[in-house]
């Protein structure tokens, strides 16, 4: 499956994308883009329906049963619900980062990040080192594991283990990476750590990101997507969704007044 190279325009576009589980609707006909390289924060209270917008994304949600998904989700012009489309492929152009750090049980650090690899039968172990050191680095994580590659993932700290998610996740170069409120289980310093890692990560990936954390949202994304109660309340520039909101939801919302 070959996506092409996008320099510019959009990386992602989402046209009335409603979510169900059954008859429930969870989300409702959601519309917006997200630019080449760029990072957009999904914001709103929780269980307005981002974690589940992301899922869709992905093609995790209908995983579950019962759920389903309405309307077109295009990963440049890759209509990513297509008849002839593997949902399995797809996931390969997409990165997924969730709350709490996941590395694989049993697995070494460099198992880990090269899994996506791995399980698709890339067995060169010089061109494997390549890419494990690569994604560490940019990761930010490669001064502080390098020489103990065969530690289990699992003895790493909360912050350095989701380090190591998010270069499991960049290994197979994805077009896309979600992340799915990355930094709520960590610490403050661990946190910068991320923060300051994104700002790396976009020069080569566009990020969608799930926060709660409005003063996160205004530091690391360009873009800012509000939903609330499975509705897309407003998208705009961060700038803007922060000092002039144009509805009053997000203005409630923005000021503390609700959430």
């Amino acid at each position: 499956m070959n996506l092409g190279v996008q320099m510019g325009g959009e990386e992602l576009s989402l046209e009335k994308v409603s979510a169900f589980f059954g008859k429930k609707e969870i989300v409702k006909s959601v519309s917006f883009d997200v630019a080449n390289r760029e990072v957009m924060a999904l914001i709103g209270p929780s269980g307005c329906g981002k974690s589940t917008l992301l899922r869709c994304i992905n093609r995790l949600h209908e995983e579950t049963p019962g759920a389903w998904v309405r309307g077109r989700i295009q990963l440049k012009n890759l209509d990513i619900y297509g008849p002839a489309v593997d949902p399995v492929e797809i996931r390969s152009h997409i990165g997924m980062v969730f709350q709490k750090p996941n590395p694989f049980p049993g697995f070494s650090i460099f198992e880990n990040v090269v899994a996506g690899l791995t399980i698709r039968g890339v067995r060169k172990r010089s061109y494997l080192a390549d890419v494990a050191e690569r994604s560490l680095r940019a990761a930010a994580l490669w001064d502080e594991v390098k020489d103990i590659l065969k530690a289990p993932g699992l003895s790493l700290s909360g912050g350095q283990q989701q380090r190591l998610c998010i270069a499991r996740a960049i290994a197979v170069n994805p077009s896309l990476l979600l992340m799915d409120e990355p930094t709520s289980a960590l610490d403050p310093i661990s946190t910068a750590k991320i923060e300051e890692l994104l700002f790396d990560l976009k020069k080569n990936v566009t990020i969608l990101i799930v926060t709660h954390n409005l003063q996160q949202a205004a530091r690391i994304s360009d873009q800012v997507a509000f939903m609330y109660l499975g509705d897309l309340v407003e998208v705009g520039s961060t700038a803007q969704i922060f000092t002039k909101p144009t509805n009053v939801q997000t203005e409630n919302y923005i000021t503390g007044r609700f959430g």
